[in-house]
């Protein structure tokens, strides 16, 4: 699934006000993180994720292993902030119109 430049600028702006639900630190990703994640953008479709100093990974690989993983897109990394969005395919459970 992709999206357009105005669609992730949008999901940019409803991310500067929230506040990251995850930390990767020094263990990475792993299957356990990696379904929490993918948990949480089912009930919340857009998901940010601070990324400690103790993590030596690239934060561009990671954000994007952790996006096929959770079968998600990478809407931004910067700093060491990641947002991830997952479309919710239920209108009834869809928090987020873009």
């Amino acid at each position: 699934m992709n999206i357009t430049s105005k669609q992730r600028s949008i999901l940019k702006g409803i991310a500067m006000n929230e506040e990251p639900i995850f930390q990767v630190g020094k263990s990475g990703i792993t299957d356990e993180f990696a379904a929490a994640v993918s948990e949480a953008l089912d009930k919340r479709e857009l998901v940010k994720l601070h990324v400690l100093k103790n993590n030596a990974d690239d934060k561009n690989e990671t954000a994007y292993a952790l996006a096929e993983m959770t079968g998600s897109i990478v809407v931004q990394v910067i700093g060491s902030m990641i947002v991830l969005f997952k479309y919710q395919h239920d209108p009834k459970k869809r928090r987020i119109e873009i």
